[in-house]
């Protein structure tokens, strides 16, 4: 099977349950959205408060921690070629997706916030990520209507519900 993310860990430890979880997830969305068969993965790091606040305020010019970072590689319409084109070259080379960033002490945070388990809010943050990463958003509410139900398809399909 097809390798679709690697993972870091960025000043946070090591944490198998959450590997295994991601693995999960990505695998699933990239078999929902057609990446299977093409030669992107998913780069995610797994950091804390601190870090994500640092790159946000790098990239974005926003000096605040957040939950969640997502920096895709490519405009939604060389996505949807990409998908198109397939593994129809001779030997093709890997090609990173995007980076999603997540904060595992906000993912905690949330869990009990919202009162559902790390792994789902974890599960969410990365499915939320790879969204925006395929160039969907959810600011405007048309564009939260085609976002938000894929989301919760992806979640469905694995079984992680909010309780």
């Amino acid at each position: 099977m097809k390798n679709c993310v690697q993972i870091e860990f960025w000043d946070i430890q090591e944490n198998k349950e959450y590997k295994e979880i991601i693995e999960r997830v990505v695998t699933t969305c990239f078999e929902e959205e057609n990446l299977i068969n093409t030669n992107l993965y998913l780069n995610v790091i797994l950091t804390n408060p601190e870090m994500i606040r640092q790159t946000n305020e790098k990239y974005r010019n926003i000096d605040k921690e957040t939950d969640v970072l997502s920096f895709p590689m490519f405009q939604k319409e060389e996505i949807d070629k990409i998908i198109e084109k397939g593994k129809e070259y001779e030997e093709p080379v890997e090609d990173v997706l995007g980076d999603v960033m997540v904060s595992i002490p906000k993912v905690i945070e949330q869990a009990k916030e919202y009162g559902h388990s790390v792994e789902r809010e974890l599960a969410y943050m990365i499915v939320h990520g790879f969204y925006h990463l395929m160039g969907y958003d959810h600011i405007k509410e048309e564009d939260k209507v085609v976002m938000r139900p894929k989301e919760e398809n992806i979640l469905n399909k694995l079984n992680i519900t909010r309780q």
